[in-house]
């Protein structure tokens, strides 16, 4: 989530009243998660096990719960609980706003786009030419959809990412300040899901088609020209690149990539990374000619079994 204007390390410091190291005009231009930091990003790490990882990353600043020595070219804010205080500058930069009508007047729509009745289009959301939203689709504040893009019934586009801290008193929400973007030509089937970056976006690229049914989670980077039947849930920070076509009833792991050209065969479980133009199927995924014949030789063996 990039800032509508560069910040200081003093302006953030005094906004969260904490402590910081580093020259007080040390410019700030955003905040991101780890996976998508850039130069000029704050990250928040609160964890002694990530804080190299924190600290070596392309972020400039970093949000952290111990004073440590700052490496050179950086900055450093100290917080006594860094996740909260990122909720804070998520909050003071990108805060809610409530719309007052049904669809947003701050909202953009192209020549030729077809809205169809009982639908939610929030602040700021901008819609390309010659679409058809169909009825009781709800998009979030913020979210960009491109030229020829269709969405289907009851589909939501921009809900909050599923992230939270496990405190002794109950689960707190890491809050979302990113937004999902849909290139040309996608298509959408009916009950969606496709939730917001948390600083990032949530990105479906052009030419696309989802079908009924399918989650996509937040921060989730889906191809060119993939294809992805009902039933299909991909979590958090997935990189699916183009041409994969993926069947009904898949789930992912978080923080995976799935290859260009990947087959995934219905009812896969995608637990890691995988390389593209193979197919695949199973769980724990496997090439798909290796895993039948595991259950060939599986089927064998127990027949054998059953003769002695």
């Amino acid at each position: 989530m990039k800032f509508k204007k560069a910040q200081t390390l003093e302006q953030i410091a005094t906004l969260l009243n904490i402590e910081y190291v580093g020259e007080k005009n040390f410019t700030i231009t955003g905040i991101n998660e780890i996976h998508v930091v850039e130069k000029g990003d704050i990250v928040f790490v609160d964890h002694p096990k990530y804080y190299d990882k924190a600290l070596k990353s392309k972020a400039t600043t970093v949000l952290i719960n111990k004073k440590v020595e700052c490496p050179e070219g950086k900055s450093l804010l100290i917080s006594d609980d860094p996740f909260r205080d990122f909720n804070k500058i998520t909050k003071y930069f990108n805060p809610f706003i409530a719309s007052k009508t049904i669809v947003s007047e701050t909202s953009i729509i192209g020549e030729g786009t077809i809205i169809q009745p009982n639908v939610f289009i929030g602040e700021n959301v901008s819609i390309g030419k010659n679409c058809i939203i169909h009825p009781n689709v709800t998009i979030y504040s913020n979210c960009s959809i491109g030229d020829n893009v269709t969405i289907h019934a009851n589909t939501v586009i921009g809900a909050d990412a599923f992230y939270y801290k496990n405190r002794p008193e109950g689960f707190d929400k890491l809050i979302s300040g990113g937004t999902v973007i849909l290139e040309n030509n996608v298509d959408l089937g009916a009950s969606c899901t496709i939730d917001r970056g948390v600083t990032g976006n949530t990105t479906i690229k052009e030419g696309t088609k989802i079908d009924n049914q399918v989650h996509i989670g937040h921060d989730t980077v889906v191809g060119k020209k993939c294809l992805i039947a009902s039933q299909t849930g991909i979590a958090g920070c997935v990189i699916i690149e183009d041409e994969v076509t993926i069947w009904g009833q898949v789930g992912t792991n978080s923080g995976i990539t799935i290859g260009k050209g990947a087959v995934i065969l219905g009812q896969t479980g995608v637990t890691k990374s995988i390389k593209g133009g193979k197919s695949y199927f199973g769980t724990p995924i496997s090439e798909s000619r290796e895993k039948l014949k595991e259950i060939a030789e599986i089927k064998r063996f127990l027949k054998e079994q059953k003769k002695k």
